[in-house]
């Protein structure tokens, strides 16, 4: 008869059994086997938590410090492929030591799912992934998912002063998930999102395949361009068509305190936002503040004209006169020196800053969303200020939709929040303070700003934006990914393109080998078989731990 031990080594997957140097040495074996170079050469970009650039690497792409801890669950192993089949071998080699992959290229998804797991996992970081090649002859670019945003807009500005295009303002964006979720930036009233002017990609599948888009076929390609890359595959890199911007461009920031008036013009502001010229984007940011030790709320109208000031201050007087703008608000500049303006960075800043991949500061932080699909009331608004004033710290980012947006069908892409939305709303909350104490206190705020919001938003269901990742709204739990789990946050991000996604995913990854918190689950059929499974697995453990307790 086997000893206790035996059985309990059997039943456990190979990634609680084995140690992590263990599981390391079985892994370089692995991707050994499947790559032409030597061991040697493939451990150059594998590390184990017994490496010293291990912490470098694993903490130099975490954006947000609540998931930076010594007590956040760690990697197992970190792989920074150097080549495709770099790739192909990583997954074929995760699957076989039984553990999970997260896939990170930029490192800031909200809530930290790229890069934390509470399951035996590895770190496929493809920030050495990053070439980019324009070809403007056909007005295309491919990028590689590790390409950062910034150095995606330095490669074109480089390449040519009156091509953009239209994806996010922080510069330090990794491609990969940016592209995947949906990719939303200052010019989408314009050309939409990143993935409306994405026209081709490479993947490497659950099998280790490496597809184009014909060779992954259009439901693939389709689901991959707003579903969110990591629940299919590996994305490589996309095929991107390159819009064209004037050689001049306007911007401005106007600010406004309740005590000017701020709320007729934010009440006037969502009534035109959406329906202005489609060349003009107004953000509007709202914080709570204090002036004087009285607290206010400061609005603040920041935007982006793809024109002259002349032509901007045309559009404004005619569409939007209640915010006062004047000439000596406006300058004009570039494209790529508006990308520079709205990342912070002052006039006469080079490019090149672009390329440093390095954000000036991490904070500890939390992000929600939702949207607006009829127009707030004033007492609404008077009702929200008092409230951001009580919380103190929460602010609010509104973006204008309308324009291109309400062009485009909600189901061309899995992104799905097209016409019918007036803006999108991005909950903030940013803090210094270490502790559990100083986290529970502003999870606590933005949530309950979030919670008095309701009767404003979206409804049946209330929405939210992939890529704003929020596991407030619901996960799965642990590593199932079942159906009735991924159905609750799965609506609010996908409403009714969501029962695709599942078809999709259930079709090229049907042993969900590629899963996360928030991933897409497979079909109802396949995730109760995945459930019976993974109640065997229990039994199994418990038997075995009844035997070592029988037989010790």
């Amino acid at each position: 008869m086997p000893s206790p031990f035996l059985l309990l080594l059997f039943f456990l997957p190979l990634s609680w059994a084995a140690s992590p140097e263990s599981a390391y040495n079985s892994f370089l074996r692995c991707l050994s086997n499947h790559s032409t170079q030597s061991p040697h050469r493939i451990s150059s970009v594998l590390y184990s938590s017994g490496n010293s650039s291990f912490s470098t690497i694993l903490q130099s792409r975490i954006r947000n410090r609540r998931f930076n801890r010594s007590t956040t669950p760690k990697p197992l192993i970190i792989l920074t492929p150097l080549r495709k089949n770099h790739v192909q071998a990583a997954v074929l080699c995760t699957k076989s030591i039984g553990t999970q992959l997260r896939i990170r290229s930029g490192g800031h998804d909200y809530d930290g799912i790229s890069y934390v797991s509470d399951t035996p996992f590895l770190i496929l970081d493809l920030f050495k992934l990053r070439n980019i090649t324009v070809d403007l002859r056909s007005q295309t670019a491919w990028v590689q998912a590790g390409a950062t945003v910034g150095e995606l807009y330095n490669k074109i500005a480089s390449a040519s002063d009156v091509h953009g295009f239209p994806a996010g303002i922080c510069p330090t964006m990794g491609v990969g998930g940016h592209f995947s979720g949906g990719g939303y930036g200052n010019m989408l009233r314009k050309y939409g999102l990143s993935v409306d002017n994405i026209v081709d990609a490479e993947i490497v599948d659950v099998n280790g395949r490496i597809l184009d888009r014909k060779a992954m076929g259009e439901d693939l390609f389709w689901a991959i361009r707003g579903g969110g890359g990591a629940s299919f595959g590996v994305v490589l890199s996309y095929k991107i068509k390159l819009v064209p911007v004037p050689q001049i461009v306007t911007v401005f920031r106007v600010e406004k305190s309740l005590e000017e008036n701020a709320t007729d013009i934010v009440y006037r502001w969502q009534h035109v936002a959406d329906k202005i010229d489609n060349n003009l984007f107004i953000r509007l940011v709202l914080q709570p503040v204090k002036r004087n030790g009285d607290k206010t709320v400061k609005a603040s109208f920041m935007a982006l004209f793809l024109g002259d000031a002349k032509r901007l201050m045309e559009v404004m007087k005619k569409g939007f006169p209640e915010l006062g703008l004047v000439e000596d608000d406006c300058e004009e500049m570039s494209w790529i020196e508006s990308v520079l303006y709205w990342a912070g960075f002052g006039r006469g800043t080079s490019a090149d800053v672009l390329l440093d991949r390095s954000p000036e500061s991490v904070e500890f932080l939390k992000r929600k969303s939702d949207y607006i699909q009829s127009p707030i009331p004033r007492n609404g608004f008077e009702s929200i200020w008092k409230k951001m004033m009580e919380l103190g710290e929460t602010g609010l980012v509104f973006n204008p939709y309308g324009g291109k947006m309400s062009e485009i069908p909600a189901n061309q892409t899995p992104f799905p929040h097209r016409a019918g939305n007036i803006f999108k709303i991005q909950y903030s909350v940013s803090w210094e303070e270490e502790g559990i104490d100083a986290e529970r206190k502003h999870l606590d705020q933005i949530r309950s700003l979030y919670y008095f919001m309701a009767p404003f938003v979206s409804k049946s269901p209330r929405g939210a934006f992939f890529n704003y990742r929020d596991v407030d709204i619901g996960i799965t739990h642990n590593g199932k990914n079942s159906y009735r789990e991924g159905q609750v946050y799965g609506v609010k991000y996908f409403k009714g393109n969501f029962e695709r996604l599942v078809k999709v995913k259930s079709e090229v990854d049907p042993g969900n080998f590629f899963r996360n918190e928030q991933s897409i689950p497979v079909s109802h059929q396949k995730g109760g078989t995945e459930e019976a499974r993974d109640a065997v697995r229990l039994i199994c453990h418990c038997f075995s731990l009844l035997v070592i307790a029988l037989f010790c």
